[in-house]
């Protein structure tokens, strides 16, 4: 059975081949997940968070050398890097916020909370 991914927010799934790394299964789906170093594990834009089961990232391989130096103690909060975790199992990737759309997010839940004051 083909281990499968899948990203949320959009609760997209797809089933890849074992060994993939999670910055190619967001490609496969047309996810975009932003990176700036190619997927070598430079500069830290492909963070992803990874549900756990039992504090162990389930369907994919542990953090390698890159990864643990590059972020710590967001490893044990099921942070990983998208272009160095590969998936193993079936796996579910929770995908931070665009900053934009945050911001925006934002301002219009503050906009609604004036309004409704009225």
């Amino acid at each position: 059975m083909e281990p499968q991914v899948t990203f949320l927010p959009g609760n997209r799934t797809l089933k890849v081949r074992s060994g993939t790394n999670l910055l190619q299964a967001a490609r496969k789906a047309r996810i975009h997940i932003p990176t700036r170093c190619g997927g070598n594990a430079g500069c830290l834009m492909c963070k992803v968070e990874v549900r756990s089961t039992d504090g162990t990232p389930a369907g994919l391989t542990p953090p390698g050398e890159a990864e643990r130096r590059k972020l710590g103690p967001l490893l044990e909060q099921g942070i990983r890097l998208a272009c160095q975790a590969k998936v193993v199992g079936s796996a579910t990737v929770s995908l931070p916020e665009n900053p934009l759309k945050a911001a925006i997010r934002k301002q219009l839940e503050a906009q609604n909370e004036e309004d409704s004051l009225w």
